[in-house]
């Protein structure tokens, strides 16, 4: 079932999601909104939909890059951004931590900021420690556009915003993302509108 994405200003994106016992996560409910969840990031399209953007506050993101996704990508995107296909899967109770201090900069947007991009730095390489859908403990490292979605993600979980961490001179329409900055290299388009 399609799930409703709230809009930026909806009081849930702006609470810490509470935590899910493993009792929950194994439970029919929880279950079944992480397949209406998958199937509202496909519908979308997103890479990530977390349990705030649909008004519920939980501590549960469900993530996938797909390959179908990636195709119509230049190949030199794909390699600046070290973005490749992601399988599905769903973070609960994530517990992040940066493996390195330098981050990267590219122009994020968001289900629930519809119609808007920006510039946002971000950890390029992360471990996340998390339950999956089988309420078992996980842990991943991720790098590259990876990172960058569990990055994304989990600040959803927190109340946080990719506009509380951009760049606010580079914030735009996607129209205007589209007419003068899609295609140009990353530090080119940060620095010419900042």
């Amino acid at each position: 079932m399609r799930l409703k994405i709230v809009q930026a200003g909806e009081p849930v994106l702006r609470q810490a999601a509470r935590r899910l016992t493993r009792e929950e996560i194994l439970g029919d409910e929880v279950q079944r909104l992480i397949r209406d969840m998958k199937e509202t990031m496909y519908d979308a399209p997103g890479v990530g939909l977390a349990a705030p953007q649909i008004g519920l506050s939980l501590q549960l993101a469900v993530i996938e890059d797909r390959e179908d996704l990636l195709k119509d990508l230049p190949p030199q995107e794909l390699v600046e951004k070290d973005r490749r296909p992601a399988p599905f899967h769903a973070i609960i109770n994530p517990q992040i931590t940066f493996m390195e201090d330098s981050n990267v900069v590219f122009y994020e947007g968001c289900l629930s900021v519809t119609g808007f991009s920006a510039v946002v730095p971000r950890a390029r390489l992360i471990r996340v420690d998390y339950w999956d859908d089988k309420g078992e403990q996980r842990s991943v490292e991720a790098s590259g556009w990876y990172a960058r979605i569990l990055q994304h993600e989990i600040d959803h979980l927190r109340g946080t915003l990719y506009i509380d961490r951009m760049l606010t001179r580079t914030f735009t329409s996607i129209d205007n993302w589209n007419r003068f900055w899609r295609g140009l290299p990353i530090g080119e388009a940060s620095t010419s509108t900042g």
